[in-house]
């Protein structure tokens, strides 16, 4: 069971983290664009400001956060409910997933959905999963997530649902120790605000730079994809 607003007043603070995450996608959201669980908009505020994208198409299932999303967001599309209410015309050139994949039972069948809007125009699917089973905690469970994923696991189930891998590189290192440090030694159930925004503004903002520009990581706190469907 998710916590009521799923820690979205924490996870407001994480402005460096959302930018970086986005920054991953950049270059592949263009022209027509579909966000997955879009939530209350946080990664939508960063979408709609990007130029290349013409037409921004939000998919959220929550009706709570629909009406949030449509009080801060009014002008831009939503779709209240799932991968199955999104037409298939006009031709989709990318679907952008972050943090939804784990909430749904049938990955495979949530990934085949998204390569039958995309592979009429050979677009790109830019996903972002939490990673590392050895760090899965009661937080996971509270948020809803049936898994968390590692490179080889993500890959089979893109390569059986008919995708070209392009990039699959695990993303946030230092995440990935405060994840174990916090919700499995510490055993907490909820993020704090100040700590988040002190991680954010003092810590990530170095180790992605190294990350990006350096070396990625053998592990992280997440893993990023982006793959062509086909």
């Amino acid at each position: 069971m998710q916590t009521e607003d799923f820690e979205f007043t924490a996870l407001r603070q994480a402005i460096n983290y959302r930018r970086a995450v986005f920054d991953e996608f950049r270059a592949f959201l263009t022209d027509n664009v579909i966000e997955i669980g879009a939530g209350v908009g946080q990664v939508t505020e960063i979408l709609r400001q990007h130029p290349p994208i013409t037409r921004l198409l939000c998919v959220e299932p929550d009706l709570r956060f629909c009406a949030e999303h449509r009080r801060l967001f009014g002008d831009v599309e939503l779709v209240p409910g799932t991968i199955e209410e999104v037409p298939v015309q006009p031709v989709w050139n990318a679907i952008i997933s972050t943090n939804v994949l784990e909430h749904i039972a049938n990955d495979e069948d949530e990934l085949s959905r998204y390569r039958a809007l995309l592979k009429s125009g050979k677009g790109k699917l830019c996903l972002l999963v939490p990673a590392r089973t050895e760090i899965y905690s009661a937080i996971d469970r509270r948020f809803g997530h049936h898994r968390r994923y590692t490179k080889t696991d993500l890959r089979a189930k893109l390569l059986a649902t008919n995708f070209q891998i392009n990039r699959l590189i695990y993303f946030n290192l230092p995440g990935y120790f405060a994840w174990w440090f916090n919700f499995c030694l510490l055993k907490r159930e909820k993020f704090n605000p100040a700590q988040v925004r002190l991680f954010d503004s003092l810590i990530f903002p170095l180790a992605h730079w190294c990350e990006a520009r350096l070396l990625r990581p053998p592990i992280g706190q997440s893993i990023i994809a982006v793959a062509t469907a086909r």
